[in-house]
């Protein structure tokens, strides 16, 4: 019998698995098809900065607990897999640009707020240090705190430390349902039998709900589905991530570009629309006009798990004693996952936690 079985092979389930085999657990995660292939592959990979002492709400009392883990994660992570994530520290611009930021002093304020480094750029310093940028926005604010990893490194420098730290993987394996004994999860339902631990996670991204409804749980959690674009030039003309409301440039060192991302609830739709593409590439290139020459890549969609308030569930399942979840992370998701991991290990191996989880408890939505 194993320690833990963890439903979900995304970078959620995937970061919780490796956590918990550094602390000598045994562990088992289960996915209905290959690993990190939904969200956490589709996602941009963008790790903004966050301030412990100024964070007051919830999302950015995580969010500041887990930038300063990346560092130190990603490198172990390559120490045992071999596998470079392309973490980076590049900094972020955020422009004013009136279709996606109309009240700018009100988002400017916001970020002043959460007591991150920021430098204000008026139209002069923008034309300065940003000269690739389209000259009729009339400023921006800097954060030379702002990273990125490449998303789909990082999964394969998970999945190549998990198999290390003995972690063992299922792809493939759908769950049918669940034994139980009282209040207790003794195991998941494979075709192949039933698979036995002492503690069972749930980390299936959108796809939780279904998974719970095995367990005769309700959980209020929906896909948002979000587009990406990618383009590439021999040489892009700037190296920080470009962001003006919810949208987003991404630049890569190899020239690829990232251009990001539409919402649209529309259940588990992934295709992408050709009105979703153009207007993605249209703001790119009013941002940056020279990415007209751009090459098209690609596109494609990703399904992003907003739970009722938009915070994560993190921790136990009222009414069973061995029973977590984390999910739920909705644009989140690969930027904390490394303090999701230590906080799901935490309550596991009985210790404080590093955030207060009330605001995160599977209570609030979820219903029998």
């Amino acid at each position: 019998m194993q320690d833990v079985n963890i439903v979900g092979g995304g970078v959620i389930g995937l970061s919780i698995a490796y956590e918990l085999a550094i602390r000598g657990l045994s562990v088992t995660v289960f996915d209905r098809q290959q690993f990190g292939k939904e969200a956490s592959w589709a996602g941009a990979g963008m790790l903004p900065p966050a301030d412990r002492e100024s964070a007051t709400t919830p999302r950015l009392m995580l969010r500041a607990a887990s930038q300063p883990l990346w560092p130190d994660w990603s490198q172990q992570l390559q120490e045992e897999s071999g596998v470079d994530n392309g973490y980076l520290n590049c900094g972020g611009l955020h422009v004013a640009y009136a279709t996606d930021t109309p009240d700018w002093q009100g988002y400017l304020d916001e970020w002043k707020q959460t007591g991150v480094r920021l430098e204000e750029l008026d139209a002069t310093l923008l034309r300065e240090r940003a000269p690739y940028l389209s000259e009729q926005i009339p400023s921006a604010f800097y954060l030379p705190d702002m990273g990125q990893v490449r998303n789909p490194r990082h999964m394969q420098a998970l999945l190549a430390a998990c198999l290390k730290r003995g972690v063992k993987l299922e792809p493939g394996t759908p769950i049918v349902g669940f034994a139980r004994e009282g209040s207790k999860v003794t195991g998941v339902r494979t075709y192949a039998g039933i698979q036995r631990a002492g503690r069972t996670i749930i980390a299936g991204g959108a796809w939780s709900p279904e998974i719970l409804n095995q367990l005769d749980l309700k959980c209020e959690l929906v896909p948002i589905q979000g587009q990406i674009v990618l383009l590439s030039m021999d040489r892009l003309p700037f190296q920080a991530v470009i962001e003006s409301g919810k949208r987003y440039l991404v630049p890569r060192s190899d020239g690829r570009l990232l251009i990001g991302s539409t919402e649209r609830d529309i259940g588990f739709n992934k295709q992408n629309t050709a009105e979703g593409v153009a207007g993605l590439i249209e703001f790119a290139q009013t941002l940056v006009p020279a990415l007209k020459q751009a090459r098209f890549e690609r596109a494609w969609a990703g399904l992003r798990p907003k739970s009722i308030d938009g915070l994560p569930y993190l921790g136990y399942v009222d009414g069973y004693e061995n029973l977590l979840m984390a999910a739920g992370h909705y644009r989140d998701g690969l930027q904390l996952s490394p303090i999701t991991a230590r906080l799901i290990r935490q309550l596991i191996c009985e210790e404080p936690t590093d955030v207060p989880l009330d605001a995160f408890s599977c209570s609030r939505g979820m219903t029998d």
